[in-house]
C-alpha cells in the first residue's frame, strides 16, 4: 500500500500544474466547446465571458473570509496550546496517525480553513511530541493524516455549496429556492459518509505505516511571524509597551476587542439558539469565527497579524473567482449549459445520476480546485439535470459537494499551506492521501447511490 501511495504521489506531482493554469485552461476549453457546439460566434462568446466575469464578487469575498477567519482562529495562542496538549496523547506511531487523522477530519467538518491549518499544525506537533518521547512515527504519513480534513470539508458545516444554497439571494435561487441544511448536509447518506471516513481513514493510514526503522522523522518546522507557531506581535514586553504611541496602544489593548466581541455575542448567541445548525449560512459562519478569533487573540494587533498571514493563502481564491464567473457566463449565455445538462441526462437514470454527478465533480475539481468556484461552474448543470430527472435539488448539491472534496487527496493546491508548515515535498504526502481518496470515492459512491 505504501508503494501504491508513492506511485500516486509521483503522478500528481508531475502532471498537476498550478491552479491558476487550471482556471485559464478551463476558460479556453469552455470557450472552444461553446464555439463548436452553440451558434454563438467568437466575438459574441467573448461578450458572454465578460458578462459573467464579475458575477461572483460577493461570493468570492465570502470564501476569502472563510479562509482568513479560519486561519486566524487556528493560529491564536489558546488554539495552539490546545493542539500541543492533544499532540502529547499518542503512545505509539499508529495512535499518532489515528489521532492526527481524526482531529483533522473533525476540524475539517467544522470549518475547512480551520481543518487545513489546524490539521497541519496538529501533524507537526504530534511528530515533534513523538520525537521528544522517542516514538518513531513516519512524518510524511502524519502530514497526510493532517490533510484528511480537506477530503470531508464540503460535507461539513463550512461546505460552500450547501451553505450558499441556504443563503437568500444565491445565483440559483430562482430555480431551487433556498435549501435548508436538512436537505443537504444533514441527509442520511452524507452523515453515513462522514462516519465512515472518521473510522475508515485513520485505520487505512495506520495500515500504511512503515516499519519503525524506515520512519522519517520531522525536522525543525519554520516559526511564522504571525501564523501558526508565532505570536504575531500579540505579546509585548513592558519596555515595548512604554514606547508605543497612544494610537499604537489601542491596537495592543484588550478594550477594543472586548467591545467588538461583546457586541458580536449579542447577535451570534441568540441567532445560533434560534436557527441552530440548519440556519447556518456563509455570513453567519464567517461572523462567528471572526468573533471567536478576536476573542482568542485578545488584541487587534494579534488578530490583524494572523489575518494577514491567512490572507496570503486567500489570494488565489480572489484572483481566480472572476475566471470561474466568466466560465459560468459563457455556459449560461451561449446555451452550452443546457446542452451539457441534456447530455448528462441522456445516459443517466434517477438511480445512477447522483453517482455520475459525483464522479464528474471529482474530475472537475482537478481543474477547478475551489469548492465555490466549482459550484459556480457545475452547479447550474447539475440542478438542470436533477430537475429533468425528478430528483431533489439537495441531492444534486451534495453530489457536487462530495465529489469536489474527494480529489483534494491528489490536488496539491490546497496542500500548499500544509507543505509549507511541514517542509515536505508534495510527492511525499499526496501519495498517502491519494490512497485515502480512493477509499473515500468508493464510500461516497455507495452512500449517494443507495442511501438517499
Amino acid at each position: 500500500m505504501r508503494r501504491f501511495g508513492n506511485a500516486l504521489a509521483a503522478f500528481s506531482t508531475r502532471w498537476i500544474p498550478d491552479a491558476f493554469v487550471f482556471a485559464v485552461g478551463l476558460s479556453v476549453l469552455v470557450y472552444l466547446l461553446a464555439l463548436g457546439l452553440t451558434d454563438h460566434g467568437p466575438l459574441q462568446l467573448v461578450d458572454d465571458w465578460y458578462a459573467g466575469f464579475w458575477g461572483l464578487l460577493e461570493f468570492a469575498m465570502q470564501m476569502a473570509l472563510v479562509l482568513v477567519t479560519g486561519y486566524a482562529l487556528a493560529s491564536s495562542p489558546p488554539a495552539r496550546r490546545a493542539i500541543r496538549r492533544i499532540a502529547a496523547l499518542p503512545r505509539g506511531p499508529l495512535s499518532a496517525c489515528a489521532l492526527t487523522a481524526v482531529g483533522a477530519a473533525l476540524l475539517g467538518m467544522l470549518h475547512w480553513g480551520l481543518g487545513l491549518i489546524a490539521g497541519a499544525m496538529l501533524a507537526v506537533e504530534v511528530a515533534r511530541s513523538c520525537r521528544e518521547r522517542g516514538i518513531k512515527a513516519h512524518f510524511p504519513l502524519l502530514a497526510a493524516s493532517g490533510y484528511t480534513g480537506l477530503m470531508v470539508w464540503h460535507s461539513g458545516l463550512s461546505g460552500s455549496s450547501p451553505l450558499l444554497v441556504n443563503t437568500e439571494g444565491h445565483f440559483l435561487e430562482e430555480q431551487i429556492g433556498v435549501l435548508p441544511l436538512s436537505e443537504t448536509l444533514l441527509q442520511p447518506f452524507n452523515l453515513v459518509f462522514l462516519a465512515a471516513m472518521l473510522i475508515g481513514a485513520p485505520l487505512l493510514l495506520m495500515s500504511m505505516h512503515p516499519k519503525p526503522e524506515d520512519a522519517e522523522e520531522i525536522e525543525d518546522a519554520p516559526e511564522g511571524e504571525g501564523g501558526p507557531g508565532g505570536d504575531g506581535g500579540a505579546v509585548l514586553t513592558q519596555e515595548q509597551r512604554r514606547t508605543l504611541t497612544p494610537a499604537q496602544r489601542l491596537m495592543h489593548s484588550r478594550v477594543p476587542v472586548l467591545v467588538i466581541v461583546a457586541a458580536g455575542l449579542v447577535y451570534v448567541v441568540p441567532e445560533l439558539v434560534r436557527s441552530g445548525v440548519v440556519g447556518l449560512d456563509l455570513n453567519l459562519l464567517n461572523f462567528t469565527f471572526l468573533i471567536a478569533g478576536l476573542g482568542l487573540h485578545g488584541t487587534l494587533a494579534g488578530y490583524a497579524s494572523a489575518a494577514a498571514e491567512g490572507a496570503k493563502n486567500a489570494s488565489s481564491v480572489i484572483v481566480q473567482f472572476p475566471f470561474y464567473a466568466g466560465i459560468m457566463g459563457i455556459m449560461e449565455h451561449s446555451g452550452l449549459l443546457e446542452q451539457i445538462a441534456t447530455w448528462f441526462v441522456s445516459f443517466s437514470t434517477p438511480l445512477t445520476y447522483p453517482f455520475w454527478a459525483l464522479i464528474s465533480a471529482c474530475l472537475v475539481n482537478l481543474a477547478v480546485p475551489s469548492g465555490g468556484g466549482q459550484w459556480a461552474v457545475q452547479g447550474p448543470i447539475v440542478i438542470s439535470a436533477t430537475e429533468s430527472l425528478g430528483l431533489d435539488p439537495g441531492v444534486g448539491v451534495m453530489a457536487v459537494a462530495m465529489g469536489d472534496q474527494l480529489t483534494n487527496g491528489i490536488q496539491p493546491f490546497w496542500a500548499l499551506p500544509l507543505l509549507a508548515l511541514t517542509r515536505l515535498r508534495a510527492g511525499k504526502v499526496l501519495g498517502y492521501s491519494g490512497v485515502v481518496m480512493l477509499f473515500a470515492i468508493v464510500v461516497a459512491s455507495v452512500c449517494i447511490t443507495f442511501l438517499r
